[in-house]
């Protein structure tokens, strides 16, 4: 049989790699005769930098101190292709598990644009940014004043750091932005959300970041500001991703906005690993409403049914009904007995998982 295990990464606990490494050990255990083949996936947050790794031994890894989301420094990097393509990971510049404590008014992304300055300074000719993760709400105003933009007040003073503030944008001064290279911005997102409204990036994923609805009143102020000198597209899908840092880039910096888990998708070679496969496993920490919705469990279940395989899950914990025709899902919190356990050995429990699903998964075309 030839088994497809393409995972997401378990969010602050696994790689993606780490994941399918393990399932596919668990696998072996019960049936060492089947081909596995591992397709380590991400959607453009928390992880993307190691799975294009892992799809492309030639990437070389650079790493530079940045400022983090609370102001203080973080070592974060970027991957370098061979073609001159930088690959940016938001997350691991400004994400949410680098604030020392929340401050949904006052995290910024000026690490994310600090990252982008220096890849393109090292020689870089296009940037793929992944935008996952963000711990702000400012609309990318961070990042763009580390490239050289001004965002001012009414006194023509610079606006401190963070969305709160933006509600007192007066002036916008590009003059001094870096150029973007001349191969262009790709902006990964793993979200659909617009800038504004109740489905935008301040009420949806505000709470997440420590907002009450003070809070969030204040930065969809800020954010609607912001709009309103920008001639970019608020309305568009996935302009809310990374607290609009999207909408930022792409208005400032003309950046292309794309589907992250779909991108990431095409470049491992996922679609031509499935053809001809028995089974695809995929899976993540938590299977909820957001995994169907643009993640890579979705993207994964759909190309599967497109091409007519099987699929089964491992997830850590189950929120909601896996799927309809969904095989068989496996829950690593309830082979462990409680989360906690399961996230304290996830790679125990991964393989557990692996040997489960080979010894009862039925084979045979989806």
């Amino acid at each position: 049989m030839r088994i497809v295990i393409a995972p997401d990464s378990f969010k602050g606990s696994v790689s993606a790699s780490a994941v399918a490494a393990a399932v596919g050990h668990g696998w072996r255990e019960v049936r060492s005769g089947d081909e596995i083949v591992h397709i380590p996936l991400a959607d453009g947050g928390e992880g993307t930098l190691d799975t294009i790794a892992s799809n492309d031994r030639g990437a070389l890894r650079r790493t530079r101190t940045v400022t983090g989301p609370d102001g203080r420094p973080v070592d974060a990097g970027w991957l370098e292709l061979d073609d001159g393509t930088a690959v940016v990971e938001l997350a691991t510049a400004c994400g949410l598990p680098l604030m020392g404590r929340l401050d949904p008014l006052g995290a910024d992304t000026t690490g994310l644009g600090e990252l982008l300055y220096a890849a393109t300074d090292a020689g870089a000719c296009r940037l793929i940014v992944a935008l996952g993760g963000s711990a702000s709400t400012d609309g990318g105003t961070g990042a763009l004043t580390a490239l050289g933009a001004r965002f001012l007040d009414a006194h023509g003073d610079p606006l401190p750091p963070g969305g709160g503030a933006l509600a007192a944008l007066a002036d916008v001064d590009l003059s001094g932005l870096r150029p973007a290279p001349a191969g262009g911005v790709l902006c990964l997102v793993d979200v659909t959300a617009p800038l504004l409204g109740p489905f935008g990036a301040a009420a949806v994923f505000g709470p997440q970041k420590g907002a009450t609805p003070d809070d969030i009143t204040t930065l969809e102020q800020g954010l609607g500001r912001l709009a309103a000198f920008f001639r970019g597209a608020p309305a568009a899908p996935g302009s809310g991703a990374a607290g609009g840092t999207a909408y930022g880039l792409a208005s400032a910096w003309d950046a292309r906005l794309s589907g992250g888990a779909t991108t990431i998708a095409e470049f491992a070679g996922l679609r031509r690993a499935l053809e001809g496969a028995d089974l695809v496993v995929t899976g993540e920490g938590r299977l909820d409403t957001q995994s169907l919705m643009g993640k890579v469990v979705g993207h994964v279940l759909d190309t599967a049914t497109g091409l007519g395989v099987a699929a089964a899950l491992v997830v850590g914990q189950v929120a909601v009904p896996p799927p309809p025709g969904v095989r068989r899902c496996v829950e690593l919190a309830q082979l462990a007995g409680t989360a906690a356990a399961a996230q304290d050995e996830p790679v125990r429990w991964l393989t557990a998982a692996g040997r489960q699903l080979a010894a009862s998964v039925p084979m045979g075309k989806g």
